[in-house]
């Protein structure tokens, strides 16, 4: 099914294509993205220094009252959808909880996550809309920070390649909902106060891509959250996973978790963004995109900035966010389903560390 052909040009285009397992930003590789992710231009890459572009969210009371209003639990529920007016609002996900631990090292190429723990907390759907005035959403992690506000998706979730200050660049009603599960806001909602992504996202988007810049590892964003109605920031509610910063090893067994949704547009598949979803497995490069790792998984759209955790307690539900959803096989190359990350590196260092002081 084509994407609706009033959507603007450029990122909604892209972020909105109908591919079964489109994760956002989905979209053949260019001739410039492969020239990117050889590996001695990774290298040279990863010897400069790079930029980092911020935006402003909700800065005051009224506009936080207005987002937080906005978000209804029908528009959650429908966020995602190509054509919400006439998409049927989805049934809640009642699958029954399971208290007991999964077993280490267990691989799960997609399934409701049932087995509590820390994620269930600090793990959500991230809301937005895009310039066009159609709603989206994305997966998002609170992760340990000085300030104890701060959240990391991907970039492609808050915008679009182009000049930082276009109109149609950002997305905007930012909103986190950590636990998100059939519509509600278990641990409540929070807007976003400051986000930012790296400046390679200020291309020329007649030139540039959102794939080519997401698949030359770029596809790191963080927000700060605003604090709760009395003050206390996120962490303090919701807790925090760790983050770490380092090359990843091939076959390292990592764990990923997201929001997809793309069965609201496609009867095949059956997420809906209801509850969060689960999979684990060994983690390996794409043959397309050598910066991005991944996992045998069947998330969809929705998915997109949700974590990938190494050295996951299955006990306690905590781990290590070592990168965020970018992508599927789609993008990445070999055979799926398969869930690809941008790994955390210098790029993504930089932004964790200014989001500190914010």
């Amino acid at each position: 099914m084509p994407s609706p052909s009033d959507r603007p040009r450029g990122h909604q285009d892209s972020t909105r294509r109908t591919l079964r397992h489109a994760l956002c930003a989905t979209v053949a590789v260019s001739s410039a993205v492969v020239a990117l992710v050889t590996p001695a231009a990774a290298a040279g890459a990863a010897a400069r220094t790079d930029a980092l572009t911020t935006h402003a969210g909700a800065t005051t009371a009224q506009e936080r009252d207005r987002i937080d209003a906005y978000w209804t639990p029908e528009r959650m529920k429908l966020a995602g959808a190509l054509v919400p007016e006439i998409t049927p609002v989805p049934e809640d996900d009642n699958t029954p909880d399971d208290p007991r631990p999964l077993p280490p090292d267990t691989p799960d190429p997609g399934s409701v996550w049932t087995h509590g723990g820390a994620v269930e907390k600090n793990v959500g759907r991230l809301f937005f809309t895009f310039s066009d005035g159609y709603d989206g959403s994305c997966t998002a992690t609170v992760v340990a920070g000085a300030n104890r506000s701060t959240v990391v998706t991907a970039a492609h979730c808050l915008r679009g390649v182009g000049s930082p200050s276009a109109d149609d660049t950002w997305n905007h009603n930012f909103y986190f909902v950590p636990g998100y599960r059939n519509g509600t806001k278990p641990l409540g909602g929070f807007t976003i106060r400051t986000m930012a992504t790296s400046s390679r996202w200020d291309a020329d988007p007649d030139t540039t891509d959102s794939s080519d810049v997401a698949a030359a590892g770029y596809d790191t964003g963080l927000l700060v959250a605003n604090p709760a109605a009395g003050g206390r920031p996120i962490a303090d509610t919701t807790g925090s996973q760790r983050i770490g910063f380092g090359r990843p090893a091939e076959g390292e067994f990592v764990h990923a978790f997201g929001y997809p949704d793309y069965g609201l547009n496609d009867p095949g598949d059956r997420y809906v963004g209801s509850r969060m979803i689960h999979c684990a497995g060994p983690s390996h490069p794409g043959p397309k995109t050598p910066l991005l790792w991944g996992e045998t998984c069947d998330m969809s759209a929705g998915s997109s900035g949700g974590p990938h955790l190494a050295g996951f307690d299955t006990r306690t539900g905590t781990g290590t966010v070592v990168g965020v959803t970018t992508t599927d096989e789609e993008l990445a190359g070999g055979q799926g389903p398969a869930l690809y990350a941008t790994r955390f590196g210098a790029d993504a260092h930089r932004l964790y560390d200014w989001a500190q002081s914010r």
